[in-house]
């Protein structure tokens, strides 16, 4: 007994010394801080869900640190930046041809519902709500599309899916940012069916140019032959008694030119024939 008192005292006088005393203090109130954690830090991006022993409350935490009652409050932490969301969807068009879709959505949860998504769909938003929806849009959309339209009216077909996506995850509080399709996939037969037809337009497509061409060529050769018939009809137009007859002296003095000044041999009358510009032209 003796000891003991003497270990009670000890520790009382110790207890009694100012600087141990507020170490002690400090220690025992750091470890119930780290034990209970009165406070909850809301990164970027994120919200925060209060729960007053369990139930949901108004209120969403916006970025940031804030304090919390211990045992009676608890923070829960949502991402509300934009996510996404591929999802595979199997359709008929509206010519009954069986497509596959691989569709994907990119999208956010409303930060200030936040809470009411927690509360009325909890986390697992995209497995109950998203996927669902994609696949009962995209049946809705492609219904109203030959197989066809479904490629080449792409950019319509994302657009009439995005609309209808964003009104009805809306009713949700999920809001959608973009809805791109990535691929088509359509039976083996209707694909042979397409490449048939393309092939086909090629090939009428090249007749055409050349039917095209031969008819340039055609009218190039009859504006050419119209323009020389022309051209004739006007020289003959011209054609007058006096440009004969220069015509005549201009050959006759090519004839003098070409004449090499020797007269031709006397016949046995003795008289010097007359040489006439006919016979030079013919030398």
């Amino acid at each position: 007994m003796i000891n003991r008192d003497i270990n009670i005292d000890g520790m009382q006088k110790v207890f009694r010394k100012g600087p141990l005393r507020t170490i002690l203090i400090i220690g025992v109130l750091f470890l119930v801080l780290m034990i209970f954690k009165p406070w909850v830090q809301i990164g970027a991006g994120e919200r925060g869900i209060v729960l007053n022993f369990g139930a949901v409350q108004d209120k969403v935490l916006n970025e940031g640190m804030h304090f919390r009652m211990p045992i009676m409050q608890k923070v829960i932490i949502m991402d509300v930046k934009v996510q996404k969301a591929q999802t595979d969807a199997s359709s008929a068009s509206s010519d009954l041809q069986d497509v596959t879709l691989s569709v994907a959505l990119n999208y956010h949860i409303i930060p200030d519902k936040a809470n009411i998504v927690y509360q009325t769909i909890g986390v697992e938003f995209k497995e109950r709500i998203i996927d669902p929806a994609i696949q009962e849009v995209t049946k809705a959309v492609s219904a109203k599309y030959s197989a066809e339209e479904l490629i080449t009216k792409r950019p319509a077909v994302s657009t009439a899916m995005k609309e209808a996506l964003t009104e009805k995850l809306m009713a949700s509080n999920i809001a959608v940012d973009a809805v791109s399709i990535v691929t088509f996939s359509f039976s083996k037969v209707f694909m042979d069916a397409i490449e048939a037809k393309q092939t086909a337009e090629q090939h009428a497509l090249k007749a055409k140019r050349d039917l095209d061409r031969i008819k340039i060529e055609a009218e190039q050769t009859v504006a050419a032959a119209t323009a020389e018939a022309e051209a004739l009809r006007l020289q003959k137009m011209n054609i007058s008694p006096d440009l004969i007859e220069l015509r005549k002296i201009e050959a006759n003095l090519k004839a003098i030119e070409k004449w090499n000044g020797i007269l031709p041999q006397v016949t046995g009358g003795g008289a010097v024939p007359f040489i006439g510009v006919s016979d030079l032209q013919k030398k």
